[in-house]
Parts: structure tokens; C-alpha cells; sequence
């Protein structure tokens, strides 16, 4: 079936996960508010938001089975649009779980907290439907307001309230840069319509007009923050390490994923045409990215502030399949994305396991011989690590990841061979900050005197075993993920006929 998204019945049926977790979310937030804050309150409200993302996943992939596609439109509708849809769901879903067990221990008693998870997946969701610059627009709005508020969830913390500030103040600054950038963009082309602003720039030879020119490096400046690339990453660590643990885990994957999912969108149906103008700084936005997480992240003792540089780099990673500005690197991004957001995911439900009230025990000498008191948390953390790194066994989806980027580089209209050896030279580095994770939790003794920490409840123990367990099997049989993610490329409306791929 092909919407018409001309006809506003065909476009609401197009936009139905989307709408189905918008009105959830809104009905939700009436209870959430209805009764005074308590535990019992804040965790009914967070199951019922648990059952709404399972019901929306299952709409997504009903949508996805049926082979829906659309003539040109404000929106997208294509597998691509499908395949991110999970990934953010999949990452709201671990979030609100892990954060059911974790606001209890912080006592944070807001039922809204969960709500305003879903509200920032439906920008989310947004931000991957949108084949306009003003839905872009009204997606990064509404999932970062959200975040922002998420990121100063404990009131009672000093970091948090600093790091949502931080947060608050530079992603407005930064909303600004993509603001302007859309503007001028519209001013050189006339339209905001991804698909109309790429015919645009061909038919009207704009490659090298000032107004597109400095659209799109504004374009990238926003873009850059909201990915959390060097040197747009200042806020990162900060953030990371002063909000709730379950939040921190859900920015640093589906918001990460949202944000790139619309920025390939924007760079592969938009600026092809302009793959001149911003490939260089691509290119180099990647390179510096991964060199600076994964030096800052060796001298890093917290392990939150690690994850949030390893985050940083895993940007650059990420931007590599930007630089290519084909469909093989999109198909690549999804691959890796996956693999990260299982990784990060279960990394971060570690950390909420061995934690304490407030935010306690991160430190790196918290885990010293965790083996030996919780061999089950520090065997699942080894397998995180070492997907983080890409090590080929036990983190093999990791490995695969990487390798498939490595591929969707080298073999780009315009080889990024270069930037394909600093991917391989700084995953090499990143091995220094991963495996001491690893010695310090298997070689060294647990200091006399050390608290072991308590056992985690349920949810969070789920989370670590299945984020553990899929990691391992897909990197045994990495096949179904990969044929998933090369089904699930952008595919252009029925009426777009300019090329995705860079110019040679």
C-alpha cells in the first residue's frame, strides 16, 4: 500500500505507532498527576507505560510486515523509519524498566518521570518519520524539552540539577544553530521538504550558494551537539554523570539513535548534491570525535563519566556512516546501533546493579573483585566491554558492527580509507579503558572492607541477563540483524528521482 500523504486520512493512518504513544502518553500523564507521588503510584503509572511501548513495538512491526510506502509527503514511510522506531522503543522500554526499580532506591516519586520517557520517544519517532525540516524541527523540540526535564529528575542532587542546566542552557544555544541552518536553507531553496530542497540544489546548480552553504555547516553545528560529537561534546559528561542512571542510559542510546537516524536522513535525501561542501567537515567532526573519547575516556575513574566519553567516540564511529553518504553506510548505522544500544544498555543497568543511594559506588575501585561477590554482574560487564571495543567473541556484535562500517567506508563512491585506519587506530585505544574495566573486576582483590553491593531487583537483573544474552547470540548468528538492517535503508518517495548517494 502507497499513502497519499496529500490526503490527511491516509496521513493520520501513516502516523499511526506515532499517535498511538502521543495519546497514551497524554492519558498516562492525566493519571500520573491525578494522585498524590508515591512509590506504589509512580510504579502502576510506569507499568502501564511498559505495556503502551510493547503495544506500540507491536503496531511498528505490523506497519513493517505490510510493505507501506508513501508518494512525497512531510513524512517518511519506509522500513528505515521502522527499524529506528525499535530501536528508540526498545530503549525507552529499558529505561522506564530499569528506572521502576531505581527511582525507589533515589526516592524519586514522580509518576510523570515515566510519562515524559514517552514524550521524548515521540519526538523521537518523529524526528524518524520526518522528510521535512519543520518536523525535524518539532521532533528535536519535543524530545529534548523532555530530556531536559529528565535530566534534573532528582531534585535532591546537586550534579543533576547542574548537569540539566548545563543541558538546558547549551541545547537551546544549540537548537538556535538548527534553527537558523533551517532558515537558510529555505531562503537558497524555497522549500523545506527534504526531497524538494535536494531536486532543488541540483536543478538550480545551489552547490555552491552562500545562504546553502552556511545552512548546511548550521545545520551540522546542531546536528553535532544533539549527537554528543567532539567538539560539540562539552555538556556529555556532565550530564551523564549527574543524572538518573536509567536516564543517562537512555540518552546515551535512542536519543543518540534518533538524532542520527535524522541526520542521515536529512544529509542522504536532502544535501546530496552538496556532498562537497560537507564532507570535509564530516570527515574530520568523525576523526576528532573518536580520537578525543577514547583518550579523554583512559583517565577516567568514575564509570559513568567513562561510558559518557566511550559515547563520544562511538559518535564518531557513527559518523563515519554519515561521511560515506550512501545507503550501505545507513544499513551499516543500523547494524551498529543495534549492537551499541545493547552494550551501553546493559552497561548502564551494571552500574544501577553495584550502585548505591545516591548515585554511590561508580567509582572504577567499586568494582574491584566484583568477581568474587557478584561473578554473574562482572561476567555480564565483560561482555558489554567487550562489545563496546569490538572484540570478535564474546562481544561479537560489536566486532560486526564495526566491521560493516569499515566496509560501508572503504567502499564509498569516495573512500574514506584514512578515516577507515582511525576508526581501527582509536578502537585499538579504546581497549586500554574497556579491558581495565575488566582486570579490575576479575584481577584485582576486593578491598577489606568493601560493601558488596546489593542484589539487584528483578527488572534490573532482567535487563542486564537479556541485554547480555542477545549480545552473545547475535554475535554468534549476526546474519538476521544484517539482513534486517540492509532491508531497512531509506527508500526515496515514489515521485523523488535524484540520486542518495555522494557525487564521485
Amino acid at each position: 500500500m502507497t499513502f497519499d500523504l496529500a490526503n490527511p486520512s491516509q496521513l493520520m493512518q501513516a502516523l499511526g505507532p506515532d499517535l498511538l504513544l502521543i495519546v497514551g502518553a497524554m492519558a498516562l500523564m492525566l493519571w500520573a498527576a491525578w494522585r498524590p507521588e508515591s512509590d506504589e503510584h509512580q510504579r502502576a503509572v510506569g507499568v502501564a507505560s511498559l505495556a503502551l511501548i510493547v503495544a506500540t513495538i507491536g503496531l511498528t512491526i505490523w506497519y513493517a510486515a505490510r510493505g507501506l510506502s508513501s508518494g512525497p509527503g512531510i513524512i517518511a514511510v519506509d522500513n528505515f523509519r521502522w527499524a529506528a522506531n525499535i530501536v528508540c522503543l526498545l530503549g525507552a522500554f529499558g529505561a522506564i524498566a530499569l528506572g521502576l526499580e531505581y527511582n525507589v532506591r533515589e526516592r524519586i516519586r514522580p509518576a510523570e518521570s515515566h510519562v515524559l520517557v514517552l514524550f521524548a520517544t515521540a519526538g523521537m519517532m518523529m524526528l524518524a518519520a520526518a522528510r521535512d525540516l519543520m518536523i525535524v524541527f518539532l521532533g528535536v523540540e519535543l524530545m529534548s524539552v523532555a530530556v531536559y526535564v529528565l535530566a534534573g529528575l532528582n531534585r535532591r542532587s546537586n550534579k543533576a540539577a547542574e548537569g540539566s542546566l548545563k543541558y538546558f542552557l547549551l541545547g537551546a544555544f544549540a537548537t538556535a544553530f538548527l534553527l537558523y541552518g533551517i532558515a537558510l536553507i529555505f531562503g537558497s531553496t524555497g522549500s523545506t521538504n527534504l526531497t524538494e530542497i535536494g531536486q532543488r540544489i541540483v536543478e538550480g546548480n545551489y552547490v555552491a550558494h552562500p545562504m546553502a552553504l552556511v545552512g548546511t555547516a548550521l545545520l551540522l553545528i546542531g546536528f553535532g551537539f544533539k549527537v554528543a560529537a567532539a567538539p560539540f561534546h562539552m555538556w556529555a559528561p556532565d550530564v551523564y554523570e549527574g543524572a538518573p542512571t536509567p536516564i543517562t542510559a537512555f540518552m546515551a542510546t535512542a536519543v543518540k539513535a534518533a538524532a542520527f537516524t535524522t541526520f542521515i536522513r536529512v544529509w542522504l535525501e536532502a544535501l546530496p548534491g552538496m556532498g562537497e561542501a560537507w564532507f570535509a567537515p564530516v570527515w574530520w567532526l568523525a576523526a576528532v570525535a573518536m580520537f578525543v573519547g577514547n583518550t579523554v575516556a583512559l583517565s577516567q575513574r568514575n564509570l559513568k563519566r567513562l561510558l559518557a566519553y566511550s559515547s563520544i567516540a562511538h559518535s564518531g564511529y557513527l559518523l563515519v556512516a554519515v561521511a560515506t553518504g550512501t545507503l550501505a553506510g545507513s544499513a551499516a548505522f543500523l547494524f551498529y546501533i543495534v549492537a551499541y544500544t545493547l552494550a551501553s544498555f546493559g552497561a548502564f543497568a551494571v552500574v544501577i546493579a553495584v550502585g548505591s543511594e545516591g548515585d554511590g559506588n561508580n567509582e572504577l575501585s567499586d568494582y574491584e573483585g566484583l568477581w568474587h561477590v557478584r561473578p554473574g554482574l562482572a561476567a555480564a560487564m565483560s561482555v558489554f566491554m567487550l562489545s563496546l571495543m569490538g572484540f570478535p567473541i564474546f562481544g561479537g556484535v560489536g566486532f560486526f558492527g564495526k566491521w560493516y562500517l569499515l566496509m560501508a567506508a572503504i567502499e564509498a563512491p569516495r573512500p574514506l580509507t584514512t578515516l577507515a585506519v582511525v576508526l581501527v587506530l582509536t578502537s585499538v585505544i579504546s581497549a586500554g579503558y574497556y579491558l581495565n574495566v575488566v582486570r579490575v573486576m576479575f584481577m584485582k582483590a576486593r578491598p577489606e572492607g568493601a560493601i558488596t553491593p546489593v542484589r539487584a531487583g528483578p527488572l534490573t537483573r532482567g535487563v542486564v541477563f537479556a541485554t547480555a544474552v542477545v549480545i552473545l547470540v547475535l554475535g554468534l548468528v549476526p546474519s538476521r540483524v544484517i539482513g534486517w538492517s540492509r532491508a531497512s535503508i531509506p527508500r526515496a518517495p515514489v515521485a523523488q528521482t535524484a540520486s542518495a548517494d555522494l557525487p564521485k
